[in-house]
């Protein structure tokens, strides 16, 4: 019996690092997606003038804006950067940082390899998925779940626009998105009832994601777009208003 023992120990050990790597990793893309929504914000600001102060705000209410939504949703009060603010400092000196660097020029190579999109892409991935977790975890059902994990994962963005006075880019761009993230957080849903590892079911969402939204911005998928062209809404009879 020793032997076997000694396997299933080793099995669990080898189990137990992976984790903690996956921990590891979880956390740096948490951090790198919060960067890049406080530096999407920072830049969006910049084009709206706001003042210095005004875009290290706007940085950090967007870069955490989509937990915020989340926990304010599931009822989980103080919201999560109320206990461990880091979070809110990165965002802060991420956006203060964007502004030296935008005129260094900096931050133009940096959009010039996607990296911006690609740190959010990361973002969307993570908040995404542990969203989705951490409403399963207060006894949401599998859909409330995914809508919390969608909401976390594009909250942000939709509260930068929002602020801004543009409609949510995640909503009219058509780019694959928020839908991106509505797949996943399903795929993470069903994969937590299977056998496997959560840890294991989460990664595997979040790397679903994070692949599908790299390759729509490689690729330049899209969703197709709704259109109504000016008058089209209205009444056949004599271009009447319904009803008017």
């Amino acid at each position: 019996m020793t032997p076997i023992l000694d396997v299933l120990a080793q099995a669990t050990e080898r189990q137990r690092n992976i984790e903690e790597a996956l921990g590891v990793v979880q956390t740096i893309v948490e951090y790198a997606g919060t960067i890049a929504f406080a530096v999407s914000a920072a830049l969006l600001a910049g084009r709206r003038r706001m003042t210095v102060a005004g875009v290290i705000v706007f940085g950090v209410i967007v870069a955490t804006g989509g937990g915020t939504l989340r926990d304010v949703l599931l009822g989980n009060l103080p919201v999560y950067w109320v206990d461990e603010p880091l979070p809110l400092l990165i965002a802060a000196v991420s956006a203060g940082l964007t502004m030296p660097l935008f005129k260094l020029g900096t931050i133009s190579v940096i959009q010039r390899y996607d990296l911006v999109r690609a740190f959010d892409a990361a973002g969307l991935a993570l908040f995404t998925v542990t969203g989705t977790n951490i409403a399963l975890d207060t006894g949401a059902g599998a859909v409330s779940a995914v809508v919390v994990g969608v909401i976390a994962g594009v909250g942000g963005g939709i509260i930068r626009d929002t602020i801004a006075e543009r409609t949510p880019v995640v909503l009219a761009s058509g780019h694959l998105y928020a839908s991106v993230a509505v797949v996943g957080a399903g795929l993470n849903v069903a994969l937590l009832e299977t056998e496997l590892p959560e840890s294991f079911a989460s990664a595997i969402a979040v790397a679903f994601i994070l692949g599908l939204r790299l390759l729509a911005i490689r690729f330049g998928w899209a969703m197709p777009r709704f259109r109504v062209r000016r008058g089209e809404d209205r009444a056949d009879s004599g271009g009447q208003d319904p009803g008017g």
